[in-house]
C-alpha cells in the first residue's frame, strides 16, 4: 500500500512540485522538498499532526511524549501531543487526559490524499469515531487537513465536521480544550531555554491572553536553532461563539476553546453548556501559521483576512 501511493502520487504530481505525501496504513508522512514537515498519527488515543517541522529542520512542537530525554524539554502534561483536537468533557467522558477508556479512532481515510496542480496544497480527509468509556460512539467526525506552502511559511487549515449518533452531546464547560497545540521549547515563555512570547489579535500578551476571546493567538521566539519563528493558531469567524476563548499557558499550550467561557472567568457570556442535539452537526475550522520571522515582520493579518473570507 504504502509504495503504490507513493507511485500514484508521483504520477499526478508535476514536475518540482513541494509536497509529497506517503501513505502507510493509518499514517500519513507529509515531506516539503523531500524533507519531513509532520504526519498524521494515530498510535495514541486520538489523532493528532506529529511532528511539525521549520523549512530548516528544527522541530516547532515539543517531541515529549513521542520522544524522552529531549534536552531543554519538560515532561509535563504527557497528553500534550503535537498539534490535536479533543475536549475533556463530553457527557461526562474526558477525552483531554490520557485516556480512562475513551478514544478517537481513525476508521479510514475518505479518498486519497490529494495534491493540488501547483504542488504546493495536499488535502486529505479522515473519517472519524469518538468513543466513550464504555466504548460505544457518541461522536462520528470527518476531518479535512489542507496543508499549503507559501514560500517559506507553512500554513494548516483544519475543518472539523461532528454529528451527534445516538443521543445528545453536552460539551462540558471546561478549560481543558480543544483545539490545541504544545510548541517547541524556546518558543514558550517559561522554562530553562524559553525564549518566547504570547500575543493576541486584541493585543493582549503574555498571562493576559490567558481566557480571553480573541481572533487569533500567537507564540512567537527563537526556534531551537536561533531563527525567529511565529506559531498562530486563528478561529475562523463561522466558529461557535466566535471569538472564541483561549488556553494560553506560558510553558507552550495554546489551544482554542470554544466550551468553556465559565471556566475562563468570563462573566460576560451568560449562555449554557454546548449541546449537540442527536443527528446534528457541528463544524469548526481552525488554521495554524508557521512563520520563520518576528512578530512584527510576520503576515498574520494577510493569513487572517484570507481565512475569515
Amino acid at each position: 500500500m504504502r509504495l503504490l501511493l507513493c507511485l500514484c502520487l508521483s504520477a499526478i504530481l508535476p514536475l518540482g512540485a513541494e509536497i509529497t505525501a506517503t501513505r502507510d496504513g493509518d499514517r500519513l508522512r507529509v515531506e516539503i522538498d523531500g524533507r519531513l514537515f509532520t504526519e498524521y498519527r494515530n498510535d495514541k488515543w486520538l489523532p493528532c499532526l506529529y511532528p511539525l517541522m521549520s523549512p530548516d529542520g528544527t522541530h516547532l512542537t515539543r517531541r515529549y511524549p513521542f520522544e524522552k530525554d529531549v534536552a531543554g524539554e519538560a515532561k509535563d502534561h504527557p497528553h500534550h501531543i503535537g498539534f490535536w483536537f479533543t475536549h475533556g468533557d463530553i457527557n461526562g467522558n474526558d477525552f483531554w487526559h490520557e485516556p480512562k477508556g475513551c478514544r478517537v479512532v481513525t476508521k479510514g481515510f475518505v479518498g486519497e490524499p490529494e495534491i493540488d496542480s501547483s504542488g504546493k496544497v495536499l488535502t486529505f480527509t479522515v473519517d472519524l469515531e469518538w468513543r466513550g468509556k464504555d466504548q460505544k460512539p457518541l461522536l462520528s467526525e470527518q476531518r479535512t487537513y489542507s496543508i499549503q506552502v507559501e514560500g517559506r511559511d507553512r500554513v494548516i487549515d483544519v475543518s472539523c465536521d461532528l454529528k451527534a449518533t445516538d443521543k445528545d452531546v453536552v460539551f462540558g464547560d471546561t478549560k481543558e480544550g480543544s483545539f490545541a497545540i504544545r510548541v517547541a521549547p524556546t518558543i514558550r515563555m517559561k522554562g530553562a531555554v524559553a525564549k518566547g512570547g504570547i500575543t493576541n489579535s486584541e493585543g493582549l500578551t503574555g498571562g493576559d491572553a490567558w481566557g480571553k476571546r480573541a481572533k487569533w493567538v500567537a507564540f512567537h521566539g527563537p526556534d531551537s536553532a536561533g531563527t525567529p519563528t511565529v506559531i498562530a493558531l486563528m478561529d475562523h469567524p463561522s466558529n461557535l461563539r466566535h471569538p472564541t476563548w483561549w488556553h494560553a499557558r506560558d510553558y507552550g499550550l495554546l489551544a482554542a476553546n470554544p466550551f468553556g467561557p465559565r471556566s475562563y472567568k468570563d462573566k460576560e457570556f451568560k449562555g449554557d453548556a454546548f449541546t449537540l442535539k442527536k443527528g446534528e452537526s457541528l463544524k469548526q475550522r481552525y488554521r495554524l501559521v508557521l512563520v520563520q520571522a518576528d512578530l512584527a515582520a510576520a503576515p498574520l493579518d494577510k493569513y487572517w483576512q484570507s481565512f475569515s473570507k
